[in-house]
């Protein structure tokens, strides 16, 4: 199943979804440096890496629901709704961790904060999970060889035999 949202011939949802998710490890591993004993703008840091990341989780979701209309039922789409539900998961909980750090952003988040940040994470895991089964084994976001176009033969498409 090939996507229709593109550039460039490469389909948009995962160059998206690389960004938030990197982020939401970045911010983690902020979080973990400002709670053992960091430096102390560590934790504003990563709070601010957090907020960057919902944002880029919102275009990547929108993306995503692009490619969701396309995918055919059965397997491949009850996949593609799982994939969607862990990513609203890992989302909503770290939608909580900045909500619950608002007020005291300038510092290391509290544990309960920091290991629901580590949930959350682990639920992007699974998602990315989801997502490279989705493409390796139900080829949902790749062109089949029918869809793929000819390779282009620059000596042919000079003429065929001509000579000049």
């Amino acid at each position: 199943m090939e996507t229709r949202l593109k550039i460039s011939g490469h389909p948009v949802h995962p160059m998206l979804m690389t960004l938030p998710l990197g982020l939401f490890v970045c911010a983690a591993l902020f979080d973990f440096a400002a709670v053992t004993g960091g430096l102390a703008f560590l934790g504003q840091v990563g709070y601010w890496t957090i907020v960057a990341g919902l944002f880029a989780a919102v275009l990547a979701a929108g993306a995503g629901m692009v490619d969701l209309w396309d995918v055919p039922g059965g397997a491949g789409k009850r996949r593609s709704v799982a994939y969607l539900l862990v990513n609203l998961v890992m989302v909503a909980l770290y939608a909580l961790v900045c909500m619950v750090r608002v007020e005291t952003q300038t510092s290391a988040p509290g544990v309960a904060a920091f290991l629901l940040e580590l949930l959350a994470l682990a639920a992007g895991g699974y998602g990315a999970w989801l997502g490279a089964t989705m493409v390796r084994q139900f080829r949902i976001g790749i062109e089949t060889e029918a869809e793929a176009e000819p390779e282009f033969d620059a000596l042919e498409a000079l003429g065929e035999g001509r000579t000049y």
